[in-house]
């Protein structure tokens, strides 16, 4: 049995810490700052990184992560939405005689990953601690981008981490878990009280790593975007069976090649998704396609 996540409680908040007077975090931005050094500094030890990596930060804001990180590896790629933000970084960059990294102020979800493909000898580094409001568009990014990632250490919304790292039968258990698992194998670090940031969020967060290197074993070739639909309608209606769930996807699936189909894969059809493992969705997939090609 792995590991869970480390714990963190911090036993005093001083908002001052980071970043100079006067800035005020923007909500619509999803602005929630880090600035406790002990956790800060827990991440970069647990992220792992080397002196001679490459690591693209998503949302640096006033630089909690990136001054320590840049300390530490090769060179920083920082891409930070807020242009303010981006101003404050660099005056801090420079005041600290840090010149190993390059700021880009530009939307994460617009940026082109490719940008700094040219100077990488191997797959990229990311690390970032996520505003809950684009935790999954950033997931489905860094996954349509997956061949240039080696491994990616994100702080997430508490209720999302336990998402993205649930095993079948619970209620966290669901379609993102799949999507997520069948590209990259996740595993919970460290757990962070909302304390630990300014302004304090309504809810804890967790750090997670995906490993890209460590997809699902038994990969579809040529059938992902099948996999994605078939798991998506599956926990589109979470209280429907199976059966019922895949019917719903399309008019030409009767229920008899359904029971077949479910019947090749030794699943009940009266069982429901969040009771399927990664296999037993896979082997859907392949036996629905199948059915497709007579």
């Amino acid at each position: 049995m792995k590991p869970g996540p480390a714990h963190y409680r911090p036993a005093r908040r001083d908002s001052g810490r980071v970043g100079g007077p006067g800035f005020r975090a923007k909500k619509r931005l999803g602005q929630h700052f880090l600035v406790e050094p002990e956790i800060i500094n827990k991440i970069i030890c647990l992220a792992g990184f080397q002196s001679s990596d490459l690591v693209l930060e998503i949302g640096p804001g006033q630089g909690a992560l990136t001054l320590p990180l840049a300390r530490t590896v090769g060179h920083v790629v920082a891409v930070e939405k807020d242009a303010q933000l981006v101003d404050v970084l660099q005056k801090r960059l420079d005041r600290a005689g840090i010149t190993n990294v390059t700021l880009v102020n530009n939307d994460i979800l617009k940026w082109d990953f490719c940008e700094i493909r040219p100077s990488l000898s191997a797959r990229l580094l990311v690390i970032g601690n996520l505003p809950y409001n684009i935790s999954s568009p950033v997931l489905e990014k860094l996954i349509k981008n997956r061949d240039l990632i080696r491994r990616a250490v994100l702080m997430f919304q508490l209720e999302v981490a336990k998402r993205l790292t649930a095993s079948p039968g619970g209620k966290a258990y669901g379609a993102m878990t799949l999507l997520v698992k069948y590209h990259a194998q996740s595993r919970p670090l460290l757990e962070v009280s909302k304390d630990a940031f300014n302004p304090k969020p309504k809810v804890d967060s967790m750090v997670i790593e995906l490993d890209f290197e460590k997809p699902y074993p038994r990969l579809l070739l040529n059938n992902e975007g099948n996999f994605k639909k078939i798991v998506k309608g599956a926990f589109s209606h979470r209280r429907k069976t199976m059966v019922n769930s895949l019917k719903g996807m399309s008019t030409s699936l009767d229920r008899e090649t359904l029971f077949e189909v479910m019947k090749r894969c030794g699943i009940d059809p009266g069982r429901r998704a969040e009771t399927l493992d990664m296999d037993e969705f896979i082997c859907l997939t392949a036996a629905l396609a199948d059915i497709d090609c007579r």
